[in-house]
């Protein structure tokens, strides 16, 4: 069995009221390595001033998650098939809709990978989509898109 992966999400009241529902939404997101990422709920979402637009919202990372695992899937599989990569960017772009139930939801992801190639080692434009192609399939976050969550609560409480 492979290695768990964690994420800490923290969030501090501070000194908003909260039961008015005036209350930031700044928070961090903390993982195992160490790296520690401003995060916030989207101002599309929760207006601004209670938003931080300068932080990663969920939207965003979930997006950015899956074009890095479908760009690492590419790299491996360009390299092992002897494509010398020199750049690639994804401008990855999401959209949220309602699904059946009326929930809104991020209903599409459109990955929009530009991969430069060394001249002397570069794919067809249909090895290009195959490579694609086996990158999507191997991707482990575009395979868990119906991941199952299930959620633990612990209560604790402060103060008198």
């Amino acid at each position: 069995m492979a290695a768990p992966h964690t994420a800490t999400v923290v969030w501090t009241r501070g000194t908003d009221d909260f039961l008015d529902q005036r209350y930031h939404r700044s928070h961090q997101w903390q993982f195992d390595g160490g790296a520690t990422v401003a995060a916030s709920s989207s101002p599309h979402v929760v207006p601004l001033p209670y938003s931080d637009a300068s932080a990663v919202d969920p939207e965003e990372a979930y997006i950015a998650a899956l074009a890095s695992c479908h760009m690492l899937w590419f790299l491996d599989i360009a390299s092992r098939a002897g494509w010398r990569v020199n750049r690639y960017t994804d401008a990855a772009v999401g959209t949220m809709a309602p699904d059946a139930e009326g929930r809104l939801v991020v209903s599409h992801v459109q990955l929009r990978p530009t991969t430069v190639f060394d001249a002397a080692h570069a794919p067809t434009a249909a090895v290009l989509a195959d490579l694609h192609h086996q990158a999507h399939a191997a991707c482990f976050l575009a395979n868990s898109v119906k991941t199952q969550i299930d959620c633990a609560p612990v209560l604790q409480t402060e103060g008198a």
